[in-house]
């Protein structure tokens, strides 16, 4: 039992006012702020250091009474007799009840609430409205219905393989994204505190040993492409044609861009004075805006086009619903079955490397893509725009040419600058 000083009394509790701090002994001690404000502490000495600790207040609806407070007091008391740090104590007690609720929130937390957490906190940094579809399509086709309902925490190896391994087979490109997807939820899941431990669906070090490289389980399959040799026959015939998609299919193809660049392409994108097409970055793969320095044949193009009448800011290559941009099934249509539409890219791409002395950097800046090599990247910071309108001229000008039977003479269309 602490040696007690002259104490506290009740009613100095219940009615005191004078500032100060009032002893009872054994450490307890009345905190008087005015008559309103009376707290309880208990000082202790812990390492040499003076230390006090909250019991609650003296007054209100939940005051601790002067009996309480002695009790606690005398707890505490011995506690620090035995070596131990009131202090201390109450925080670990504080930390294993913030643990066990965090513990119980992350066990209501299932797979589908934090991947629909997930897509909401990335879809807005995601290129296009596409792929935030193919997100929540793959999901919900693939891993919602074995991984939606279960807890996050407790997504393990052997659930992660029963999304994945019947994919593996015949469907492995699909089956290695929504692998990724899976593996992106559980980390933003673990960065969240709703679980721990290493990533079940990670692939190197870990699916890697369970699931044969995807590359000896399903051949790339590369779009079909034209041989270059056919281009210009292609032209010919499909110049026959009438209407918008033979008209997109033809722009396309003379300016070596995507599908959708040209689907989505807008009459305020394009400088009729000084020929250039500039393809705004929200719309391109790289995320980066590119111009596109246009040949007199996709000039043509454009004026055919615009004889059809339309608004300034409207898609040049309109689909049938009004608003709306030729859709990607019209302009398939308009190839037919020689090549798929991206295929042009690569019969491009070929026709500059066989048929040409244009350096490779040329090319792959007339096709957008963005140069792996860090090195070089960072010395060729400009877009080579005119270089690259000699390029397509010449390309353009190739594709007017009669087609060139296989094995025929090729005469090689030169750089004029090298």
């Amino acid at each position: 039992m602490p040696r007690r000083a002259k104490g506290v009394t009740a009613v100095q509790v219940e009615k005191g006012s004078k500032a100060g701090r009032y002893g009872d002994g054994g450490g307890l001690y009345l905190l008087v702020r005015s008559k309103e404000a009376k707290f309880w502490l208990f000082r202790y000495v812990r390492d040499g250091k003076m230390r006090e600790m909250g019991l609650g207040p003296a007054t209100g609806r939940t005051a601790v009474s002067l009996a309480d407070a002695r009790a606690k007091a005398r707890t505490l008391h011995d506690m620090v007799r035995d070596g131990k740090d009131p202090l201390a104590e109450r925080e670990a007690e504080e930390g294993r009840q913030k643990a066990e609720v965090a513990q119980a929130k992350a066990a209501a937390m299932t797979f589908r609430q934090v991947a629909e957490m997930y897509i909401a906190a990335h879809e807005a940094g995601w290129r296009n409205a596409k792929h935030r579809q193919q997100w929540k399509s793959t999901l919900r086709d693939y891993v919602l219905p074995t991984l939606g309902d279960l807890p996050v925490a407790d997504v393990d190896i052997g659930a992660v393989m029963r999304v994945i391994e019947p994919l593996w087979g015949d469907k492995t490109e699909t089956a290695s994204r929504v692998r990724g997807r899976i593996e992106a939820v559980l980390d933003y899941a673990k960065a969240r505190g709703w679980r721990d431990g290493e990533n079940p669906a990670r692939w190197r070090g870990h699916l890697d040993h369970l699931l044969p490289p995807k590359a000896r389980v399903a051949r790339v399959e590369h779009h079909a492409a034209l041989p270059w040799r056919e281009i210009s026959g292609f032209m010919a015939e499909r110049g026959k044609q009438k209407g918008i998609s033979a008209l997109a299919l033809r722009f396309l193809i003379l300016t070596a861009t995507r599908s959708g660049e040209v689907r989505g392409a807008r009459w305020d994108e394009i400088d009729m004075t000084h020929a250039v097409w500039t393809v705004p970055a929200d719309r391109m793969k790289a995320a980066r805006e590119h111009r596109v320095p246009l040949s007199d044949t996709a000039m043509d193009v454009l004026r055919e086009v615009a004889k059809l009448g339309t608004a300034p800011n409207a898609f040049i290559f309109p689909g049938l619903k009004a608003g709306r941009p030729l859709s990607d099934v019209a302009l398939a249509k308009a190839v037919g079955s020689a090549a798929t539409v991206h295929g042009f890219r690569s019969t491009f791409r070929d026709w500059c490397a066989e048929a040409t002395n244009y350096p490779r950097e040329l090319a792959e800046a007339a096709l957008a893509h963005v140069l792996k090599d860090k090195t070089e990247a960072a010395y060729q910071r400009g877009d080579l725009l005119e270089r690259r309108r000699q390029l397509m001229d010449a390309w353009a000008m190739f594709c007017s040419r009669p087609m060139l039977a296989e094995g025929s003479n090729v005469t090689e269309l030169r750089a004029a600058v090298a």
